[in-house]
C-alpha cells in the first residue's frame, strides 16, 4: 500500500484528505506542523507527501526546500495544497520544490487524480531500470538510480523537473510542442496553467547551470528542443 504524508493545519481539510484518499486506497498520516511531518517522513519515506504552505511555526515552503536538501527524503514527491491562488505563489511553489500545485476549494476526485498521476509516474520510472544517459558536455542521467549530474556536480531535481529533462532527451533533437509535454507530463492539460510548464523549464536550466541549461531551446509559440552538441 502506497504511503502519503498530508501537512495541513486545518482540522476539517486535514481529515477530508486523508478519509477521501484512504477511500482510493492509500495509507495515509496527517500532522499540523511542518516540523513533525518531516520528523515521520524522516522515519518512514512516504511515497507522496501533501504539504499547505500556511502552517504554525515552519512555513510549508520552507519545508519543502528542506526537504529537497535533505538526502533520505528529497526524491519523495511532493503536491502543494493551498488557498493561495495568486501566481506569484505558484511560481514560488514550483521553483522552491514542489512537483504540482493544487488550490483550495478543491474537490477530492481532483486531487485523488493528481496524486495517482504523480505516484503512477513514480513508479513507472523506477521500474524501467534504464542505463545511464551520457550527453556530450558533461551531463549524466542515471535512469535506474534517478540521479543527476552535470560535469561531475550532483543536481537535486524534483520529480517532475527529472521527468521533464528525459522526455527531452528521449526526443533530443526534436521540436516537443509545449501541449505534448503538458499532456505527457502533467495528464490534465484542461485544468492546468500552461505557466507552469514554463516555471519547469526554467527552475530546471537554472539547476543544470549555464552550460547544462543551454542544452534546452525555446521554439517561440511551439516548444523546446534538446540539442546535445560537444560543448
Amino acid at each position: 500500500m502506497q504511503k502519503i504524508v498530508v501537512i495541513e493545519d486545518d482540522e476539517n481539510i486535514r481529515e477530508l484528505v486523508k478519509i477521501a484518499l484512504e477511500g482510493y486506497g492509500y495509507a495515509v498520516e496527517t500532522f499540523e506542523t511542518a516540523e513533525d511531518g518531516l520528523k515521520r517522513m524522516e522515519e518512514m519515506v512516504p511515497d507522496l507527501a501533501v504539504f499547505d504552505l500556511m502552517l504554525p511555526g515552519m512555513d510549508g515552503l520552507t519545508a519543502i526546500r528542506r526537504l529537497r536538501e535533505n538526502e533520505q527524503i528529497q526524491k519523495v514527491p511532493v503536491i502543494i495544497l493551498t488557498a493561495r491562488d495568486k501566481e506569484y505563489d505558484k511560481v514560488a511553489g514550483l521553483d522552491g520544490g514542489a512537483d504540482d500545485y493544487i488550490t483550495k476549494p478543491f474537490g477530492v476526485m481532483e486531487l485523488a487524480a493528481r496524486v495517482r498521476s504523480l505516484l503512477r509516474r513514480c513508479t513507472e520510472s523506477a521500474e524501467k531500470g534504464e542505463k545511464t544517459i551520457c550527453v556530450p558536455g558533461g551531463l549524466t542521467v542515471d535512469t535506474a538510480l534517478r540521479e543527476v549530474k552535470m560535469q561531475g556536480r550532483p543536481v537535486i531535481l524534483t520529480y517532475k523537473e527529472y521527468e521533464l529533462l528525459t522526455y527531452l532527451i528521449r526526443n533530443c533533437g526534436r521540436v516537443v510542442p509545449r501541449e505534448e509535454l503538458l499532456d505527457r507530463l502533467w495528464e490534465y492539460t484542461a485544468d492546468i496553467e500552461t505557466r507552469t510548464l514554463d516555471i519547469h523549464i526554467r527552475t530546471l536550466r537554472q539547476k543544470l547551470g549555464e552550460e547544462g541549461g543551454s542544452y534546452i531551446r525555446t521554439i517561440r509559440s511551439v516548444g523546446y528542443r534538446f540539442v546535445a552538441e560537444e560543448k
